[in-house]
């Protein structure tokens, strides 16, 4: 079988594509609006996009529901403050993390209505999840508008890791990481990693 994009519906071929490009990684954002208001919401367009300097990618699609036509809190945020924080999900976070990205309105705080712990951030404002092992403090670097979306770039200010999941010469323990990730509209938990030969 094969599509020609032009001849079917977005929606359809979005399904092509998560249903192919898979497993994708979550990127829990955190932000935080003029008004001093945190937002937090997770997204599965995400990886990296630089060794140096470290920078990382999301891409933000429109508004839903009802609030189709509008452009989400976190990319408000980020072109208002420049800053955002990608807290890594591990699969215990799940739940919460799909809290948070309900279509929520702009006054609700999501930490609060996940029953999730802000904490300071070192370089910017946006506060991070404390419940996440791992947290990559961003400076914004670029918002390119791409079709209906539009792609985030961020450089990596500071990287925090509990100790619990690092193994020491700059490895992650990616067994006790246990990274959650998008399978279309599954989940699927990263795990019994190995080898192949060279």
């Amino acid at each position: 079988m094969q599509f020609d994009p032009t001849q079917h519906r977005s929606k359809d071929v979005y399904k092509l594509l998560t249903g192919s490009v898979v497993p994708r990684p979550i990127a829990w954002v955190s932000t935080i609006s003029e008004e001093g208001k945190l937002n937090l919401a997770p997204f599965s367009f995400f990886t990296v996009v630089s060794r140096k300097p470290p920078m990382l990618s999301i891409t933000i699609g429109p508004g839903v529901g009802e609030r189709l036509g509008t452009e989400k809190d976190t990319l408000v945020n980020i072109r208002s403050q420049k800053e955002f924080v990608i807290n890594v999900v591990s699969t215990p976070l799940g739940n919460p993390m799909q809290k948070s990205s309900e279509n929520l309105p702009s006054d609700v705080n999501e930490f609060e209505a996940a029953d999730l712990t802000p904490i300071a951030s070192e370089v910017v404002k946006p506060k991070r999840v404390k419940e996440a092992p791992i947290h990559m403090e961003c400076k914004l670097h670029q918002v390119i508008p791409l079709g209906s979306d539009h792609l985030v770039i961020g450089e990596m200010v500071r990287y925090h890791i509990h100790e619990d999941y690092y193994l020491g010469n700059y490895k992650v323990d990616l067994e006790k990481l246990r990274p959650l990730g998008r399978l279309a509209g599954n989940y699927s938990e990263s795990r019994d990693f190995f080898k192949l030969p060279r």
